[in-house]
């Protein structure tokens, strides 16, 4: 399958701590959701949050996906398995990249057989 860069995008996680990212990352990468999360520890947040602004520490997951069930299966899936109440879950286009990766990011994300 010829991968297109509109086909993909990568999406930005935050979460609580690095143990919390690590599962989640497993999660979508078992579940066919992703192709390959980083992982980046300590980013320093800022936010408001019920009226104040608030500090934390917090580890943020870099995730290559596709954009297709982007909204339908990715966005319910990061929500069920994430402590946030309002979890952190924004896309970016890709507008290029290596070719052989772009296809290896639509191969490794090939929806789970029933």
């Amino acid at each position: 399958m010829t991968a297109s860069p509109s086909d993909l995008i990568l999406v930005l996680i935050t979460a609580p701590s690095p143990e919390v990212a690590e599962q989640l990352a497993r999660q979508l990468l078992q579940e066919r959701l992703a192709a390959c999360v980083n992982l980046i520890r300590n980013v320093h947040s800022l936010y408001w949050w019920q009226g104040e602004i608030q500090s934390d520490s917090e580890t943020l997951l870099m995730v290559k996906t596709r954009r297709q069930g982007f909204e339908e299966r990715f966005i319910p899936f990061v929500k069920s398995h994430h402590p946030y109440q309002v979890a952190e879950i924004l896309a970016l286009p890709i507008l290029t990249g290596n070719t052989e990766y772009l296809e290896w990011v639509v191969q490794e994300t090939q929806p789970k057989s029933a």
